[in-house]
């Protein structure tokens, strides 16, 4: 099965070309390939003719005026689902295709990716003013893909995971859907109209992002898709943003290597942030109405942010300088807190103080302030307030001579990209009555800003769990469950005390399991807390109960045990040391798929065994044919005992450099990445004190090249953040 992926320059490899987005140009590809095979490309594929024994020839018709990064090409034995058509508001019919692997095509969820897919043509061609400006539309799964997705003109491809066969979470579910909708928006913003240098990736890629979840909410039954992003997007690029290695949204991009080291969540989810907030000061018809002039006047050719901002200029009669230059140019998250004076149970004044983390200047914001009451039993919004706020204070008038709300919320509607902090009597109104928020996004904002304050030394990680467990039960957005589980564990895990993790983790995960038992049958909650409690089994008891599960013994109402469960069972006990390689090979053996080998990976990476782990270590620095299994062992190694990686934490940095060197970018990254003992953060009492040997590893290694120096950087500054956070958990925050 082949694929082609060019982007960022690597169309060189395969034609002569010069590879720079500002030089586009019609391609006429001639591919030879076996008779049997399916060829796809950016233009609709000919009928093939017999050239030699065996040899078929397709002879496609020019494409578009396009990129060299953009041409697509796939060869293979790939099969379609039954296609389908859009009537553009042209009035062309525009084909419609979705292509797998032939074993997984019986998996394929055809009607509801096309129904996505026919939305978001509708609302991509309202709110551009501009036809859907290729002749069709494949949508290619493809085996393992290092991307998510990529925009090919016409011939869009897709990591296969994005095909279901098992039981999918809300949060896959949700993150097929806006990943449809983004390479969608690409079509437009990206392709017919590309950008002149690769310093403008940010602002192709986070257009596509916010466009997508407007996309989803407007015109699909995904009307929460701002709930998914608060969750995703926006929490992933305030957390990258603490890094050393945080940059501006707008980075200087002098090389092929600096745009592929800058592909990273604040290209994506803060570009994104930034533009919703820019929609928020400029208006969303103003602004789409921007875009529709942007679009008219540069398409089939290039364009700059200058050229967007003229446009948005224009429409809104706002001045930009000021607002791109902090918002932009300037890396760092400001944290914004209420200052509330009360009198006579009213507000007698109400402002909010904008504070810098050190990077950035004090912005700009169009933010919302809202305040809620229990109401027959609900968190109901009584008060609502939408103002521009700039410097250090901002007062708020509307609020002066109110009654004092239960719960005051700065950003209300989660317009800014900021870190928010709740007042005392707000924060501890709303963990009393998560459950009764009518607003979902009111609830989310609570739930992220309480983890802001946990990662940030302000609130015990002990505190932290107990909110979680609080929200579980009542959590419906599968993207929500999905992070707020991945946070309750590593606080748990990483970031609570040493001296009191055992207690903690006890009592949490016999919550969790009595969480499950509570679930409704059959819902994504039950799914999700199912596999948080395997994540955090660690008695006989709860082992025990997992292992029956395997056999079809004391499952939870209505928990179907699939293919991908089974392995998350599996996974569990090897991490605890119940199973070993023998057991992994015979579930795999009943799962010989290329899922099931990504898995056993992660089994054997999870192991204790002192044997194992030196086997799994020399197969992680190694040489790979396959970088998802390498990456799978590395996952599968953050599950492992922190014992059992104490050897590792010196030999991690011994062979950082060498495996960056020895290696290509992909598969030295996963280890960087994916290999470091991060549970090793602050366990002194293991000897080991992995930020001491981090930041030695940096001061003797300046030399080495930039983009290792970044990841090694990074993983040392979450130690270092992993540390503070249990000194804040072992005081009480």
């Amino acid at each position: 099965y082949l694929y082609s992926q060019f982007e960022v320059a690597d169309a060189r490899r395969v034609f002569a070309c010069f590879e720079q987005p500002d030089l586009k140009a019609e391609f006429t590809l001639t591919i030879d390939a076996p008779e049997a095979w399916t060829v796809l490309s950016n233009s609709p594929s000919p009928e093939p003719v017999a050239t030699r024994e065996g040899v078929f020839t397709w002879q496609f018709t020019p494409t578009e005026r396009i990129s060299t990064y953009l041409v697509s090409i796939i060869a293979g034995p790939y099969a379609s689902a039954e296609g389908d058509v859009y009537r553009s508001v042209d009035g062309r019919e525009i084909p419609l295709g979705i292509w797998a692997r032939k074993s997984l095509i019986e998996y394929v969820d055809a009607d509801e990716i096309y129904e996505v897919t026919k939305q978001g043509f509708e609302f991509y061609e309202a709110n551009y003013g501009f036809p859907y400006p290729f002749r069709k539309y494949d949508q290619v799964f493809c085996p393992e893909y290092n991307a998510g997705a990529m925009e090919h003109p016409g011939n869009v491809t897709l990591v296969e995971s994005y095909i279901f066969r098992t039981k999918p979470t809300g949060a896959m579910v949700d993150r097929r859907v806006i990943t449809i909708l983004h390479e969608q928006a690409h079509m437009w913003f990206g392709d017919l109209v590309t950008m002149k240098w690769w310093d403008d990736l940010w602002l192709n890629e986070s257009f596509a992002e916010f466009m997508s979840h407007l996309a989803a909410v407007k015109n699909t039954r995904w009307k929460d898709a701002w709930v998914t992003f608060l969750a995703s997007e926006k929490s992933g690029a305030i957390q990258q943003d603490l890094l050393p290695s945080t940059h501006p949204v707008a980075a200087d991009i002098r090389d092929i290597e600096d745009v592929l080291v800058n592909f990273d969540q604040i290209t994506y989810g803060k570009g994104a942030s930034v533009l919703k907030q820019l929609v928020a000061w400029v208006g969303l018809e103003e602004f789409l109405a921007g875009v529709r002039s942007y679009i008219a006047k540069h398409a089939w050719g290039n364009a700059t942010l200058a050229d967007l901002l003229a446009e948005l200029e224009a429409t809104s009669g706002r001045d930009l300088s000021r607002w791109t230059k902090v918002w932009l140019q300037e890396a760092g998250a400001n944290v914004l807190s209420p200052e509330i004076v009360e009198k006579g149970g009213g507000v007698e004044s109400f402002a909010i103080r904008q504070e810098s983390d050190g990077r950035a200047s004090l912005r700009p914001h169009r933010i919302g302030v809202g305040g809620f009451d229990a109401i027959d039993g609900k968190l109901t919004r009584t008060f609502s307030a939408e103002l521009d706020i700039d410097g250090e204070l901002t007062e708020v008038p509307e609020l002066a001579g109110v009654k004092r709300p239960a719960i005051l919320l700065v950003n209300d509607e989660d317009l800014a990209y900021a870190k928010i902090r709740l007042d005392e009597k707000s924060l501890g109104a709303a963990v009393e009555r998560l459950d009764a928020f009518e607003d979902r996004l009111a609830r989310t904002s609570v739930l992220f800003a309480a983890w802001d304050m946990c990662r940030d030394g302000l609130m015990s990680a002990t505190d932290y769990t107990r909110i979680v467990l609080k929200a579980l039960p009542d959590e419906t957005d599968g993207t929500v469950l999905r992070y707020i589980l991945n946070q309750l564990i590593t606080a748990v895990t990483v970031y609570s005390a040493p001296a009191g993790r055992e207690a903690l983790h006890d009592a949490v995960a016999a919550r969790v399991f009595d969480i499950l038992s509570e679930a409704e049958p059959g819902s994504d909650n039950q799914l999700q807390v199912a596999s948080a409690a395997m994540r955090l089994a660690k008695t006989d008891e709860q082992l025990d109960r997992i292992a029956g599960w395997l056999d079809g013994e004391g499952l939870p109402e209505g928990y179907l045990v699939d293919a991908e469960v089974r392995w998350g069972i599996v996974i569990a006990l090897a991490a605890a040391g119940r199973i070993g390689e023998a057991e992994i090979a015979e579930e795999y053996a009943k799962d010989s798929t290329s899922y099931g080998q990504i898995f056993s990976a992660q089994a054997r990476g999870a192991m204790p065994d002192p044997a194992v782990r030196e086997k799994v270590w020399k197969e992680i620095t190694g040489d790979f044919e396959s970088n998802a299994v390498q990456r799978n062992l590395a996952l599968g190694s953050r599950r492992a005992t922190p014992e059992s990686l104490v050897p590792y934490a010196a030999r991690y940095f011994e062979d950082a450099r060498a495996q960056w060197d020895g290696h290509s970018v992909e598969i030295a990254s996963n280890m960087l990445e994916y290999a470091f003992p991060i549970s090793l953060a602050g366990r002194t009492d293991l000897g080991v004190d992995l930020v001491s040997l981090g930041k030695a590893w940096l001061a003797e290694n300046a030399d080495a090249a930039p983009a290792c120096i970044r990841l090694v950087s990074e993983s040392v500054d979450r130690a270092e953040r992993a540390v503070r956070a249990q000194k804040a958990d072992a005081a009480g925050a």
